[in-house]
């Protein structure tokens, strides 16, 4: 097995009471968490969860009060330096200067990872033609539109090579067709080998770009595994069997022993396995029903969310800070 990514063990963080004689904010309780190297992670839970504050420890901004903590293997107490200088952060508050042109930008930033002047404008030529942002490399990026703001953000994150780059919020505010662009980039990330720890209000994001996904709730995953794994576990899903005659309909109520109901379509529990509906199947077409459609809905990450925690999906938990992007910033 390899090292871990990311290792997070008894992680505890609190912070003073916002008023006099009040008990300390306990926002991290005993938090364990552990991510894969060359995945994507994500974290996920309702706002006030912890998910901002465990992020902003594992990117060294803060100091655990107690627990272990290592990031690419290095100790964020120990070793927060090391911690910086393999990891890149792409937070929801962009980190590009809007003066600059894209490649101005790309070049700052490999000057400050001290790549050498023709070994940065070999990365920044690099970095514009992977996010396609050559024709507009020139151009102040004040003038960019959000999708390729978030692309230019993200290729600054990339210039010194991060072994684990965090995603916070990265396709907030983003048209349908950025957000399935920045998915792509993420994907050719992981591909490379990159451990991506991603923060997101969309549950399809997650749904789509996570190999594991860990929910948060009152500080302490409640619960973890794949998208799928934690969608089996909750029940919401259904089966919509439909019929042209009220007969049939009859029938398969009764074959399938439920409630004969007012239309035309029966609407079945289901837990997402094949199983299940291999049953139904199988029930129906042993009493030789003729069946006119069949819809399966699984349960989503949005009932997983609801059922977990009694709350909706919502945008992450206020931090005691807002700072900018720490590989960045370090590098500054």
């Amino acid at each position: 097995m390899s090292t871990p990514a990311i290792a997070v063990e008894g992680l505890r963080k609190s912070f003073p009471a916002a008023k006099k004689g009040d008990a300390p904010k306990l926002v991290l309780d005993d938090l364990d968490l552990e991510v894969r190297s060359g995945t994507v992670h994500a974290l996920l839970g309702p706002n006030g969860a912890g998910k901002t504050t465990a992020v902003h420890i594992l990117t060294t901004y803060l100091r655990p009060d107690a627990g272990r903590v290592a990031v690419a293997g290095h100790d964020v107490v120990a070793d927060p330096d090391g911690v910086r200088s393999a990891i890149g952060v792409t937070g929801q508050f962009s980190a590009v200067d809007w003066l600059l042109t894209g490649r101005e930008n790309l070049k700052l930033m490999a000057d400050l990872n001290h790549l050498g002047k023709a070994g940065g404008r070999r990365v920044a030529d690099g970095l514009l033609e992977r996010f396609d942002l050559v024709e507009a490399a020139d151009k102040p990026a004040s003038t960019y539109s959000g999708g390729m703001k978030r692309r230019l953000d993200l290729a600054m994150t990339l210039v010194a090579k991060p072994q684990v780059v965090f995603l916070d919020e990265p396709t907030t505010g983003l048209d349908p067709r950025s957000r399935r662009s920045m998915w792509e980039f993420v994907r050719e990330l992981v591909a490379g080998g990159t451990t991506i720890l991603l923060t997101t209000q969309y549950l399809d994001e997650a749904d789509e770009l996570a190999d594991q996904v860990s929910v948060l709730d009152g500080g302490r995953v409640v619960a973890g595994g794949t998208a799928a794994e934690l969608k089996r576990r909750i029940p919401g899903g259904r089966i919509d069997v439909e019929f042209t005659d009220r007969a049939e309909l009859a029938a398969a109520a009764r074959v399938l022993r439920v409630p004969v109901p007012d239309g035309l379509t029966l609407q079945l529990p289901h837990d997402g396995g094949v199983r299940s509906l291999r049953a139904v199947l199988d029930a129906l077409d042993d009493a030789a029903i003729d069946v006119a459609a069949l819809t399966v809905k699984a349960s989503d990450l949005d009932d997983v969310f609801f059922a977990l925690t009694g709350h909706a999906a919502e945008a992450g938990d206020p931090g005691p800070v807002t700072p900018a992007t720490p590989a960045k910033e370090a590098a500054r």
